[in-house]
């Protein structure tokens, strides 16, 4: 009886801490100082390296597992329930389950989801302009339209390689692009790895993402080469504790156009395509008047294995299912944040090189 007694207050006890860490107020320089820059990088270079000696997706495993044996307790506790015309038989389990998935939450908290909390980009970084007019934003796509005229055929000559971490160019400039914004020591780089999952990213249109309890990166597997070097390098930010979207398209960007050719035109790239989603039919218009055959063939290459794979009305909720976890782990403007790295770039200052001028005390 006893047994049973400390069973349910760990349970119960699990159920309250995940309720407190998920609701409390944290302030965001406790979280930046204790979590972002000290305990989850020795968190990350202890899973992402072990994580890429193998050669299968850890999610895989562990979500299976986890739903299997969730449904296994459940099915055979409603079987129990029904025989023995108890129905606490089932409660019992359903509470046991929930305890399971209170451990899994404060989990995510401690491995990764913490990061949700640090110190946000805006604050981190000297910002010269308020919100850019619209003519603002027009002109950093047409600078992104001359990039990408100016790099395709260079890019296209030298190609991409199939696993980015191979990409010495990248990987150094993903280095320097740390050390400007954080003192945390940077991020090991992930593999780039195929999962089960692939056909839901197919059909949902996502490039990739990263598994915050292994810290392993996972993607499309019908990614494009030159789209591969913006997708690792966003992923990569993902697990150098940078969870909001747009700051990982703003790091992964700035990694990106600091490298060499090949992925210098991926960053362009990837900016053009958010940029040119943002705009109006006039906008639209102008960008691509000015966009030469080369990148327009590898836009309409994207937008071809876009639509050959997605299912919009999957595509939709899981668009829905995301916004809502964005929001649940405190970013408030959910999937929005995505392009929110547009106005972080036209709002920054940047020193030569595009090198962001960080805060001395964010």
């Amino acid at each position: 009886m006893g047994s049973v007694s400390r069973r349910s207050l760990l349970e119960a006890g699990l159920i309250v801490l995940a309720v407190v860490a998920a609701l409390a107020p944290v302030p965001a320089s406790l979280v930046e100082r204790w979590y972002s820059t000290r305990l989850y990088p020795l968190v990350q270079h202890t899973l992402t390296p072990v994580s890429n000696l193998l050669p299968f997706a850890w999610l895989d495993v562990l979500l299976i597992a986890a739903v299997a044996s969730a449904l296994f307790a459940l099915i055979r506790a409603g079987r129990a329930a029904w025989r023995a015309q108890r129905p606490m038989i089932f409660l019992v389990s359903v509470w046991r389950v929930a305890a399971g998935g209170a451990a899994v939450y404060l989990l995510f908290l401690t491995v990764w989801g913490f990061n949700y909390r640090r110190i946000p980009m805006e604050q981190r970084l000297v910002l010269d302009r308020g919100a850019p007019a619209s003519d603002a934003v027009v002109q950093l796509g047409l600078e992104a339209v001359e990039r990408l005229n100016a790099l395709h055929a260079a890019a296209h000559a030298a190609g991409w390689v199939s696993d980015q971490r191979e990409n010495r160019a990248l990987r150094e400039a993903f280095t320097r692009v740390q050390a400007s914004l954080s003192d945390a020591s940077p991020a090991v780089p992930g593999r780039l790895k195929r999962t089960a999952f692939g056909p839901y990213f197919r059909w949902t249109s996502v490039d990739g993402m990263v598994n915050p309890f292994g810290l392993e990166v996972l993607a499309n597997p019908d990614l494009l080469p030159f789209e591969r070097a913006f997708v690792a390098a966003h992923e990569w930010s993902h697990l150098a504790g940078y969870a909001d979207e747009s700051e990982a398209n703003f790091v992964g960007w700035l990694a990106c156009i600091r490298a060499d050719v090949p992925t210098q035109y991926s960053g362009w790239l990837y900016l053009f395509w958010q940029i040119n989603g943002e705009l109006g039919a006039d906008g639209r218009a102008a960008l691509g008047s000015a966009l030469a055959p080369g990148p327009h063939a590898d836009l309409n290459a994207i937008v071809e294995r876009l639509q050959r794979g997605q299912l919009p009305r999957l595509r939709n909720v899981s668009t829905i299912v995301y916004d809502q976890y964005l929001k649940a782990n405190r970013v408030e403007e959910g999937i929005r944040s995505y392009g929110a790295v547009v106005t972080l770039i036209l709002r920054a200052r940047f020193d030569e090189g595009w090198t962001p001028v960080r805060r001395g005390n964010p």
